[in-house]
This record gives structure tokens, sequence and C-alpha cells, in this order.
């Protein structure tokens, strides 16, 4: 009986147990939900004055390029200059053969003689001739006179009037050839004009400080009429076109109405140059408008060559600087208020480099002067989100001064 009985009285001896254990455990206090906090970095703004940058792709131009030709057909005796080298101004830069324009001057100066010439026979002649006329025209008179007496014949009075005819005819060219003297004069003192000016410009020589852009012919070459020999422009008178987008042209055409100096920051082949907005084309299309900005100074920029360029536009009022990090959505910031986040529509009105860091330029009624803007991308950030700043962090040397002191200690 009593093997039969052990097992439950053990049964129940544990269940017993179990209960006094249960009911004697100590109990945790209630759970008591927390709101999440998320961290963020801050800025403090303040609105200011700043010029937006809009960054540019350009080519180098020379607006002022010069074609140097051949006046004439002729052979090129030399050529001083080769391409991309410097001219000073006056400097001799090619040679014709003077072989190939001396004739044309002589030809040129013995006409001119020849009609000065025949000017003073013309003026000499005629009054010969109307000497003549007027005897012509009294042997007429005589002639008419016999026969109204009966004593001629109608032939010796129709012989008179034709040598009156033709002294008249002979005084008539005369007269005409004298009144033709000076406009043939001038043609060919027009003629020798040119003759001189082709012979001058046998030696082409730079008509200012220049860079030679390209050498098309030879000493040697046989020259046609007007065939280029070499292309030069300005030293200081390099250009960059670049294409701006259509809703800035119309900023900078008023800037420039308004007097406003708009520079830019010019790189090349790993060098720095500036240049400053001189004009905007006249015509656009699709992707924007020209502009035109002059390279200050020599900057020694090969024609036709690729430039990357930061232009700066006006400077804009009530302004602020941002990371871009602090961007939510393109047209949202978000400052602290008491430590909740809340959201203000903004404006972008460009983009500046400022120490090397892009920053964006936005603009907005409110945020003013101490508002703390979140910098931190939160994706997940809303109206109301519960943050705490970041302390600020130590700088390195901080860190490295701190860290001494405490070994010193």
């Amino acid at each position: 009986m009593l093997r039969k009985l052990l097992p439950l009285v053990i049964l129940a001896l544990g269940v017993g147990g179990f209960l006094v254990l249960k009911a004697t455990h100590p109990r945790p206090a209630p759970a008591v939900p927390q709101e999440r906090v998320w961290r963020i970095d801050t800025m403090t703004v303040s609105p200011g004055l700043y010029s937006p940058q809009l960054r540019l792709f350009g080519r180098v131009e020379a607006p002022d390029r010069i074609r140097a030709a051949a006046p004439v057909a002729g052979r090129l005796l030399e050529v001083k200059v080769r391409d991309g080298e410097l001219a000073a101004k006056g400097a001799l830069l090619a040679r014709l053969d003077p072989a190939d324009l001396e004739p044309r001057l002589a030809q040129a100066r013995a006409e001119l003689e020849r009609e000065r010439l025949k000017l003073t026979h013309d003026t000499q002649a005629i009054e010969q001739e109307r000497a003549l006329l007027a005897l012509a025209r009294a042997a007429l008179g005589r002639a008419d006179k016999v026969q109204s007496q009966k004593l001629g014949t109608a032939t010796e009075v129709d012989q008179a009037r034709e040598q009156a005819a033709r002294a008249q005819l002979a005084v008539t060219l005369r007269e005409q050839a004298l009144a033709e003297h000076p406009a043939r004069l001038a043609a060919l003192g027009a003629k020798l004009q040119e003759a001189e000016r082709d012979a001058g410009r046998a030696e082409i020589r730079a008509p200012f400080a220049a860079r030679i852009g390209r050498v098309e012919a030879g000493a040697g070459d046989q020259l046609q009429a007007n065939q280029t020999i070499l292309t030069l422009f300005p030293v200081d008178g390099l250009y960059l076109r670049a294409k701006v987008p259509g809703d800035r042209g119309e900023e900078l055409r008023a800037a420039l109405a308004a007097g406003q100096r708009l520079s830019a920051q010019v790189n090349h082949a790993g060098r720095t140059f500036t240049a400053t907005l001189e004009r905007l084309a006249g015509e656009a299309d699709a992707r924007g408008v020209d502009a035109l900005l002059k390279v200050d100074g020599d900057a020694n920029l090969p024609v036709g060559a690729f430039v990357d360029l930061v232009l700066q536009r006006p400077a804009m009022p009530d302004t602020i600087a941002l990371p871009f990090a602090a961007l939510n959505g393109g047209d949202r910031v978000f400052v602290l208020n008491e430590g909740r986040l809340k959201g203000i529509e903004i404006e972008r009105v460009g983009e500046l480099t400022q120490d090397g860091v892009g920053e964006v330029l936005v603009r907005a009624p409110g945020l003013t002067a101490g508002s703390r803007v979140m910098i931190t991308h939160l994706p997940n950030a809303v109206d109301g989100l519960k943050v705490q700043e970041v302390p600020a962090r130590k700088t390195a040397a901080a860190q490295d001064a701190a860290a001494g002191t405490e070994k010193v200690r």
C-alpha cells in the first residue's frame, strides 16, 4: 500500500512546492513605453548676401582674328613666323616677291602720266580748233554773200558749210575729251593708289601684338589673289563662348544692363584663369543663350579649346548657404524647435562653393537668424519627430592636447 501511495505523495509535494514558489516570486515593475530620440547634427543659420555660382562649359574663340591674304597673285618669298608664336606690333610676318608687284605699279604710274600729257595737248589743241572754226564760219559767210550777189555757185556755199560743220565737230569732240579728263585722271589715280597699296602689302606686318593661329602657305608657294597666308589674333582678345540655360539668361542680361561686373574662374589643363562676362548673344535656342566672356590678360589659351568655368551670378540678399544634406525632398528643410523637428518650405536659388565644399543657396521666410537647421539626412524625418543634437566633435588637435594632459596627470 505504501509502495502505491509514495509516487502520489511525491507528486503532491512537487505540485505544492511549485505553487508556493510561484506565489512568493518577486514581481517586476510594469514597463513604461518611451519615445525614441534621434541624434542629429545642426547648424545655426544667418541670412546674408551671397553670389550663386553657375557651372558652364565653354570654348575659346578669337572674334578679332585676322586673315592675312595675298593682295595679288604672286610668289611668296618668305614666312617669318610659325603656328602659335607671338608677334610684336609691326613685326614682319611674311613677304611677297616684289618682282610680282612692281610691274603693276610702274604701269599705273605710266598710264597716269600719259593721261596728264594728253590733257596738256588737248588744252593746246582746242585753241587751234576754235580758231579753225572761226575761219570756217567766216568763209561760209563770204560764200553766202557772194552767192546772194549772183557771183558764186551753190557748190561753193555747200563746201564752205561742210568745212564749218567739220570744224564745229572737232571742237565739240575736243571739249568732250577735256570734260572727261578729270574722271580719267581720278580713275587712273585710284588705280595707282591700289598698285601702291598692293606693293606696300608685299611685306605683311602684325597690326597689333598678336599670336599666330595657323600658317597656311610656305616660302616659294605661288599664291592667287586673296589666298590666305596665315591667321592671327590679338593676345588680349580671347573670348569664351558658353551656353547659359534659358532661365539664367535674362538674369545675367539684367545684371549687365545694370552695370554689374560678373567674373568667372576658368580651368584648362590644370591652370586657372579669370574671365569677365561681356555680353549675351542676341539669339537663343532650346538649350539656352550664348554668353561671351573676355579672358583677362594673356592667358595663352589655344583657340578652339574647351574649358570649364564657374560664373558668379548676381548677388542675392536674404539667402542662406546650407550643405546639401540639409535638403529633404529638394524643397524642404527641418529646424529644431523645442527638441522636435519642424518642416519649412524653401526656394533653391543656386549653388556655390566655399573652401572647396559645395553648398546650396536657399531662401525661406521661415528661416531667421539663429535658427537651428538639421544637416543630418534622415529619410524618415517628419514634423514633430523628437531629436537630440549631437555634441560638437573635437578637432584632432584638441583631442591630442586632451590626451597629453591625461598622461601628465
